[in-house]
Order: structure tokens, then C-alpha cells, then sequence
């Protein structure tokens, strides 16, 4: 897997605009004229045909069409923890499934974005995290901060918890939840100070995933963004 070929997408918490921001920067990367897909290993909540809304959005957003269990490896009907759920699906999420299936992806993109399941260290095993398997696929990271009262604290102990994988943090990107949250500007500032990773942009609320591209930075190989 060469350098640069991908960003591991984590937040702050569950339900912070993930999908939403990873929607985003593949219509980016797409603008820049390099083919881009995603792949979400891990996704809990399903209809009867076994698609899971997020993995819908992410397939539309790339440039192409790979097979859904490239994208998806694991998928499991009731929305709750993927530990749980694969534990009463009898199922054990294997983590070189999931990495040989972003190297099937790799092959076919000039980029791929693993979006990873609610924050940083969600379990997926008896012994297995979403912090593990960013570690195995060694990609930098790029940090969605979901933007209402608590996210500086959440923010900073999730750039420990990257940092102790020996992890790059790429970039983060504000993604304005809480179209109410008082003390915006000021929050910023504060995340911008103390994260220590470029800004890559920040998501009004209520817009479309092709608006918010418009907006973004694509960090470069060496984590800096660029224009």
C-alpha cells in the first residue's frame, strides 16, 4: 500500500457526520480529477436486503461501482454496538478480511477512505477496537468534530488516543451538529489551538455533501492540506 493512498475517517462520538463529511471529501478528491471510493469495514442497522443506509451514501458518492463486500465487509441488521451485534449474529469480525479488502480498493482508486464506526476506540471483538484496525491499516487520519458543547474535551482525548497508536492526524473538520451551540467562533479557536492538525474545513449546518466539498482541503501524503 503506497503512502497517501487513503485517510482512516474517525469522530468524536456516534452520529457526528462521518458518512456526511466522508461524502464530502470524496466529491473533493473527485474534483482534483483522482478516482475516489470508500468503504465502511463495520455497519450496524440494515433493511431486509442487508443495505445499510451509510454504506448507500458512500457507494454514491465514489467514482466507481466495487462489489458491496469490498465496501462492506461486515453488516448487521439491528443498529447497535458492532461488538454486540456480531456476538448474536455468531459472527467474529476479522480485521485482515477487512484490510485485504481495502487493498482490493486501493487497486482500483487513486484514493479510499475507510470511515470507521462511531469514535476512535469502539469495540469490535472480545479483544478488537476500531483503533486496531486503523493501526493495521497504518493510514493517516482524518478527525470529524462533531461542533457542541463537549467536543473540545472528546476532540483532545481522541488526539491522544491517535497519537498513542503512533497514528498521523491528517486534519480535522468542524462539523456544525449544533446549529445552535453557543460560543462557536470561540470553540474553534480553541480546537484550532490545541489539536495541532490542519483545519480542513468546517461543515455548516443543513447543506448538501457536493456544498461542503466546495469548502474542504484534502490533506496531501504528508498530512498538510492543500488548496
Amino acid at each position: 500500500m503506497k503512502e497517501g493512498h487513503g485517510w482512516f475517517i474517525t469522530g468524536t462520538d456516534t452520529e457526528i457526520g462521518k458518512t456526511f463529511v466522508a461524502c464530502a471529501l470524496l466529491h473533493a478528491l473527485r474534483s482534483t480529477g483522482l478516482s475516489a471510493v470508500a468503504m465502511k469495514p463495520v455497519a450496524a442497522g440494515c433493511d431486509e436486503d442487508g443495505r445499510n443506509e451509510d454504506v448507500e451514501r458512500l457507494l454514491g458518492a465514489s467514482s466507481l461501482e466495487p462489489a458491496h463486500e469490498l465496501v462492506n465487509p461486515y453488516v448487521f441488521r439491528p443498529a447497535i454496538a458492532p461488538h454486540i451485534a456480531a456476538e448474536e449474529a455468531g459472527t467474529i469480525i476479522e480485521l485482515p478480511r477487512i484490510v485485504g479488502a481495502f487493498d482490493a480498493l486501493a487497486a482500483m482508486a487513486d484514493a479510499v477512505l475507510v470511515e470507521g464506526v462511531g469514535g476512535f476506540c469502539v469495540p469490535l471483538g472480545p479483544t478488537s477496537d476500531t483503533a486496531d484496525l486503523a493501526e493495521l491499516l497504518a493510514l493517516p487520519v482524518i478527525l470529524v468534530v462533531g461542533m457542541r458543547l463537549g467536543c473540545i474535551n472528546h476532540a483532545l482525548l481522541t488526539r491522544q488516543a491517535i497519537a498513542a497508536r503512533r497514528l498521523q492526524l491528517a486534519g480535522w473538520v468542524a462539523n456544525r451538529i449544533d446549529p445552535a451551540m453557543s460560543r462557536f467562533s470561540e470553540n474553534l479557536r480553541a480546537l484550532e489551538t490545541r489539536l495541532a492538525a490542519p483545519l480542513l474545513g468546517v461543515v455548516e449546518y443543513g447543506t448538501t455533501p457536493e456544498r461542503a466539498a466546495r469548502g474542504l482541503r484534502v490533506p496531501d501524503p504528508a498530512g498538510h492540506a492543500r488548496a
